[in-house]
Order: C-alpha cells, then structure tokens, then sequence
C-alpha cells in the first residue's frame, strides 16, 4: 500500500475452471458480474491483510483465529521481496519470513488466502519491497519497459509460484490461495515512464498469466489492464465505485480502517462507527468482496520501515491491534457487522437491487432472490441529523451517517454508527520484575573508526554509498582557525549551516554533540543553523547522517537520495566559509554494528564496561544488559520514553528503530472525535504533542526465562536506568447501549419468530482469559454521557442500577444485562430515550 492516496485496483483473471481437491472449498473458481463462484456457489468474502513479517510465528495461529472469530473468510498478504532474496540468488524463507508456514496456518484454519505477490508492494515498507542491490544492477530502472528490472522481477515471481505449486497451495490445488497479484497500484503512475509504461503493465499481465497458477490474478490500479481484467477499488470509501464492466463484480480491495504514522506525527484514529458505515454502503451497492488494510498492521521490526519516517509500531488502528490483542469495540463492531451482512448474503448474491429513494440524503436498497429471500440496507448520508424514515410502512431511526440492515427487509439486525460492542481498557503497566536494570557500556567514537573508506572532494549521496546496509554515514573534515579570528575574542560563536537530503544528522565539533536535525514525514529535507564553539587551531567536524527508513512508493522512486548538500560556517573574520567541496572522510556505518555486538556471536567483540551509574545523556552510547522474561504471559513493550534516538535487540532479533518523538504542541486534537462525515487520516488524530511511539513491541517468543541480552544503541543521548519493560493488559470493560440499538442478536436471528417484540436491547461485558469482573465502577441506567473512563450520570438516573448490574455481572467473566422492565425502571423519565452505561474492572 503506498503512503499516496491509492484509488482503484484491478484484477487480473480469466475464465477457467480449476480442480480443487482436499481444501473446504474445493471445485471450480470463477467469477460473474455480481461475485467470485467457488465450488459453484456465489461468495460473500470478507477480508483481512495480516503481514506476515509484520509478526511472528508464534503470534500467527493466534492472529488467524481472531481473525476468523471476528467474521473474516481470507487473509491477505503481500510477498515482501527484499525480505527474501537478500542478495541476487541468495533467499531466506526462515523465521518471520517463512511464508510457506504462514500460508499452512491459514489453510489450517479453514480460511482462504490472497496471495499479493508485487513484488512491489509499496506498503510503507522499506524501499517498497525491493531489494536495494537491485538499484545497483547497471542498467536498472524500476516498474518500467527495462530488461534488467523485467528479469529479476520475472525470476522472483517464479520462484515464489513455483515454491506455492510445490507446496499444493493454490486452490486448483487444493489449496487455500484463491487470488495472486501482479504489480500493485501502478495505473495512475503509469504515464509517468512515458513509453515504457503501458508496454511494462501489459508484459505483467502476461507474465503473470504465464505462470499458469489455475486462480485468478489481481492487478492493482492498472486501468489499461488487458482484458478480462477487472478494476476493483481502494480507498477509505468505495460504495461509489462501478467496475469497468458488467460482467465484472464488484470487488474492495483495500479498505482502511486506520492509518500509519510517522515519528513525530499524531496518531491517527478512523471510529469504528465510519469503518462501518463504508463497508456497510459497499454491500448495499452491490459489493460482493471487501478486504482490510490493515485487520493487523504489526510490527515494522528491526530496519523495514519505509517512508521515510514510518514509525516502528505498524498499529494502524487496526481490529487487532499490534500486540495481537483485538481492538475493542472496533474488532466487535466489525464482528457483528459482517454477521449481520452474512445474513444477507443469499438475497445480495442471487437476488436483483431495487433503489428506494427516502429523501435527498436517504435511500435504501433491496434485494429479493428467486426463493422469495429479501434483505435491505436503509441509508442516511445526512452527515448531521439523525432521521426518522419510513420504510414498507414501518418507521426506523437512522442516525445520520449510517446504515441500516434488514436481512429480513423489516427488522433491523444492524445499525453502524450503533456500537454495542464492548470498549477495552487496555494499558501498558510496568513489569516491576525487569526494573532497575544493570548496564554494560560500549562507547562510539565521534567520526572516523578504523581505517576510513574513502576521502573525496565534496558530498557523496547517502543510500548510494551505504546501499541501505545501515542507516549510518560519517562525513567528516577538519579546518583551521586563525587565533585573530574575532568570534575567539568576543567569545561568541562562529554559525554552522548545514542542508540535507535527509533524513537525519548529528553534528559533532571536537567530539562533542552540537545539535540534532532531522526531516518530518511530509518532507524529509531539512536546514539548520546552530551557533558551534571553535577553538583557535584545529578543529574535528564530523556530521553523523542517518536514514530513517527508504523511500517506499512514487515513480522513480528508487532515484530518491538522502544525505549531505551544503555545509557553511558564517562569522568568520572573511565571511562565510563554504566546506561543502572541501576535502570529506567517509565511513559507512558504526564501530558496534561492524562487530555485530548486538548479536549473541559477537558480543565479546568489544570490551564492555560494567557500571552501576551508566552515562546519561551520553551519545554514541551502546547498553547493555542481561534480563529475565517479564512476568506473566501478556504481550510485552519496552519503554524507551526516557531515551533518545536509536536502535535496540533482545537475543540478537531486531526490535527496531525507536524514537520517542512528540508531535507539535501546536497540532490540534479534538477532544471528541465525530465520525460522521469522510474521513480523512488528520480529522480524528490523537496523541497531540505527545510521542509518536514510546513502547516497542517485544514479541513473547524472543525471551528465554532468564539470562536474556538486550542491546541498546543510543545516538544522542537518554535515561538507560528508565529503560523498563510493560505488559499489555486489558485491565477493565466498558459499554454503553440505548433502548433504540437493534434488540434480536444477530446469533439469534434464526429463531426471530418466538421473540414476538418483546426483545430488548441488552449490553454484554466480557473479561480476559483467567480473569472476572472484580468490581462495578459506574453503572448508569437513564440519560448517561460521556465516553469510558468518563461516563457521567445525566439528569435521568434509575439509583438501582449499580446494585443490578452488580447481581447480574459481579466475580463472573462475562454477563449480558438486558435494558427491560425486569432490570430497570424502564418508565423513568417519560419520552425520553434511555441508554445503559457501565464501567467495570476485571481482575
């Protein structure tokens, strides 16, 4: 997925029927104008992308399942090349990379796969999932009419097909892999490479093609697509979209239900309410598969981050979250909104539309099958009132910006802006058993270590010298000042002026760091001035350049440089000094990394220093500490808000980048989000002059119980004695329900005739695995407000509602209380629609 707004995407495809044996699905794949056929039955699929390298294996049966509890039919992954084939011919398929694996635990789990093999696939990860070596093959130009570019793309595309059919796992098959994807996302780039464009799309389809896989290929974006083609849609909505052919269905590839971030950026936050009105509306008009990008965005471990900037965490306010956990309530909103959809789904798959206009901003949608099955979508798009419609006689209230769901064309089984769903409140509490950590320190040296690797006259580019094999390159040069300078006199200081590429510098004189400067991700180009002390004779300036991660979409991408432009030094007796074609010593990468002293093989390389008071605030600093596994199972954090910029490892595995960067104290954040309304990455951000980022997840399976490394390398300068780990836990439950949300579970909705209008609405709590609701901490029957955490009693209460929701859920993990006159005092407040609101611990 790239970090422009994507539009539309297609799918590559051809009518063929394939032999299935041994998966759930086996028979025939095809497709028609209204949804993909498998085994002869028309489909309603829901989605979900979960990365494979996003995780690890030990996380992925866990990731499969809730994904499958929460609705979903299909997994979705891209292949990340850069991933695999380290350098020409060498692969790796091992550890988080093992999608073969992968690809079995979804099968195991009974669930189809979507196979997006690219192998660009922009996705905010580094350099797009290109490898970088392929950048340096003389003659190479990417996504274009280039041979170099066209063969090794042809040839890693074949080997991940060929390891696929070896391994049984394309449906025709009998395997889970229902789709392949070729390419991705580059129609509207295309007229870019002029010539080399469309003839480059069209060798893709038939490269593809070629493959002779037995299921259909995807090509995203590519609206010259050779026939039979079909264009599909991606975008935060797409119930407007109309494929490019009546023969084709309708098909959302990717819809998402949050965003990524960037250090030093708000956190962005889509409400589920919104998520769920655009799936809801691209069901209602006609959609028949739909996918989440991202169901579990995960982790970008080590150095795969992309962006630049693109933050280590890859949460993007997902269903589950980073750590594995579902995100509630959108997870549960979403669950009981594609329940209520699967009920629909004969009527919407087999039955025609008919278009029932309820006033300038309201319609609704039905669909009747030959068997006489009926289901309707009541729409209001009225972005601020709420309406009251009539429909086939019956009078519904639609929130505004919400949709409606009749499976049975009368009763309403669903409403999206109505959550039900529980609220979790989930927290990162300390682990007090891994404080007070004892440090080991290796000190950096500011510049020049070992032998330099070259002395060149003038600015080298960054990535090309580094080839992305670390993030670090020293420029270094010397110069002279003459003791009748006048700024050594009036003790001021000389200013330095440094212009860069990108993505970030630390400048050091004499050894000493002078000052930290760095692009966002909006621009990662940046100028700095800052006054430097000189002293009279021969000064050090040696300038740390840092990648924060690769370019990873755009045309021409790969041609994006990094590093040093211009270096002055104004306040000079003659002026100013312009050192940027003065003679530079390079050296690529730092002394600890060369030595790999972050890996258990290499720790001894270097003499550590054992203290009991590490330096604080010291750059240039690597840490080092043995540790035993936090307590308890929960997913666990590690907390670098004390510390500065930099990397860090446990047993050798790559937690990745960390910088606790805050966003702009200017930044404004509402104080209440209002999902009605399109949504738009910045409308509902969080986090305002807060860190980006401040706990790095540490995936439980890297820990041994004891006599665990981790490796901290600082570049500027922290706190290690603040360094500490947390557990995620959700440590309480909240819920809120009106008397007006849909009263017939969607579980029940089969025996809808015995309920005979005496249903209520009811709101349901459920605590974590060994846990129970330990106590009640507000319960408000009436007219209660605020959000969880923050509920308030209104001016409508009925006094019984704590001690009844106390004998209904107290010491239990779960319980459902019903908003009926048995409960409550259902005829407090005449005329007045009532909610139920409650906050619970569990413990």
């Amino acid at each position: 997925m790239a970090m422009v707004e994507r539009k539309l995407c297609f799918l590559f495809s051809f009518f063929s029927f394939l032999l299935l044996s041994g998966f759930s699905s086996a028979g025939n794949v095809t497709y028609d104008r209204r949804s993909l056929i498998i085994n002869g039955q028309r489909k309603l699929l829901m989605s979900a992308s979960i990365h494979y390298p996003r995780s690890v294996p030990g996380m992925w049966p866990g990731l499969v399942a809730t994904a499958k509890e929460g609705g979903i039919d299909v997994i979705e992954t891209y292949v990340f090349w850069n991933g695999h084939e380290l350098s020409p011919g060498n692969y790796y398929f091992d550890g988080r990379f093992d999608l073969v694996k992968f690809v079995k635990i979804v099968q195991e789990a009974g669930l189809y796969l979507i196979l997006r093999i690219g192998p660009f696939v922009a996705a905010e990860w580094n350099f797009g999932g290109v490898p970088v070596w392929l950048h340096y093959v003389p003659g190479t130009v990417f996504r274009t009419d280039n041979e170099p570019w066209k063969i090794h793309m042809k040839n890693f595309t074949t080997l991940i097909v060929s390891m696929m059919k070896q391994e049984k796992m394309f449906a025709s098959q009998g395997g889970p892999i229902i789709l392949a994807q070729i390419e991705n996302e580059y129609g509207d780039i295309e007229r870019v490479y002029g010539e080399g464009g469309k003839p480059y799309a069209m060798w893709a389809a038939q490269m593809a093609v070629s493959q002779d896989i037995g299921v259909p290929w995807i090509m995203c974006q590519q609206y010259d697509a050779p026939d039979p083609v079909i264009n599909t849609c991606n975008s935060f909505y797409c119930d407007q979209f109309t494929p490019n052919s009546v023969n084709k269905p309708k098909i959302w590839t990717e819809n998402w239900p949050g965003w990524f971030k960037t250090f030093g950026s708000r956190d962005p936050h889509r409400p589920p309410e919104d998520v769920a009105f655009a799936v809801a509306r691209f069901f209602q008009k006609g959609g028949s598969v739909h996918n989440y990008y991202m169901y579990h965005g995960g982790t970008n471990f080590g150095r795969t981050a992309g962006g630049p900037f693109i933050t280590t965490s890859y949460d993007y306010d997902a269903p589950i979250d980073e750590y594995g956990l579902a995100r509630l309530p959108k997870w549960g909103h979403l669950k009981e909104l594609h329940k209520a959809i699967k009920l629909c789904e004969h009527a919407l798959l087999y039955g025609e539309s008919t278009l029932v206009s309820l006033g300038p901003l309201q319609e609704a949608n039905i669909y009747r099958d030959p068997s006489g099955a009926c289901a309707a979508f009541i729409a209001n798009m009225d972005e601020e009132n709420d309406k009251i419609l009539k429909f086939q006689n019956i009078s519904y209230h639609v929130p505004a910006w919400s949709v409606s769901i009749l499976p049975d064309c009368k009763n309403v089984a669903f409403n999206t802006a109505k959550v039900g769903s529980q609220t979790a409140i989930v927290k990162m509490v300390p682990d007090k058993d891994g404080a007070n950590l004892q440090w080991d320190v290796f000190m950096e040296k500011a510049g020049i270590w070992g032998e330099a690797d070259f002395v060149k006259d003038g600015f080298v580019d960054h990535i090309n010298t580094t080839k992305d094999s670390t993030d670090y390159l020293w420029y270094t040069t010397s110069l002279y000042v003459d003791e009748n300078e006048e700024f050594l006199s009036k003790g001021s200081r000389p200013i330095l002026i440094v212009d860069s590429k990108g993505h970030a510098l630390h400048a050091f004189v004499n050894g000493e760091l002078q000052v930290t400067a760095s692009g966002t991700g909006l621009d990662s180009t940046f100028k700095f001035e800052s006054p430097i002390p000189l002293k009279a004779g021969k000064n050090e300036i040696a300038l740390l350049s840092m990648t924060v991660g690769l370019q990873n979409a755009g045309p021409f991408y790969e041609w994006v440089g990094a590093g040093l432009t211009s270096v002055k030094i104004a306040g000079f007796n003659n002026g100013t000094l312009d050192l940027s074609s003065s003679r530079w010593i390079y050296k690529i990468g730092l002394e600890g990394e060369h030595l790999n002293i972050f890996k258990p093989n290499g720790l001894n390389n270097v003499k550590w220093v054992s203290t009991s008071k590490p330096p604080s605030n010291q750059p240039l600093t690597w840490y080092k500490a043995v540790l035993d596994a936090p307590s308890g199972n929960e997913p666990v954090g590690l907390d670098m808000i004390h510390m500065g910029k930099g990397q860090a490892w446990l047993n050798g595995e790559p937690i990745g980048r960390y910088w606790p960067r805050s966003s702009s104290i200017h930044d404004e954040c509402p104080p209440k989000c209002n999902y009605r309304g399109k949504f738009m990455p910045n409308k509902c951000s969080r986090g305002c002059g807060e860190p980006t980022q401040r706990w790095y997840h540490v995936p439980r399976s890297w820990f041994r119980p004891s006599g665990n490394i981790l490796v901290i390398f600082e570049e500027k300068g922290g706190e290690p004695t603040k360094i500490s780990f947390s557990r995620r836990l959700a440590k309480g439950a909240c819920g809120l329900v009106s008397e007006d949300y849909p009263s017939i579970n969607v579980e029940s909705w089969d025996n809808i005739s015995k309920f005979n209008g005496e249903a209520k609405a009811a709101l349901q709590l459920t605590c974590p695995e060994n846990t129970v609701i330990s106590s009640i901490r507000f319960a408000s029957f009436g007219t209660p407000s605020g959000t969880c955490g923050s509920y308030q009693k209104g001016k409508c209460h009925d006094p019984n509602s704590i001690s009844m929701v106390n004998k209904v859920c107290l010491n239990k993990k779960g319980c459902t209380i019903a908003l009926s006159k048995q409960n409550f005092n259902t005829d407090l407040c005449p005329g007045m629609s009532k909610a139920l609101a409650v906050e619970a611990a569990c413990g």
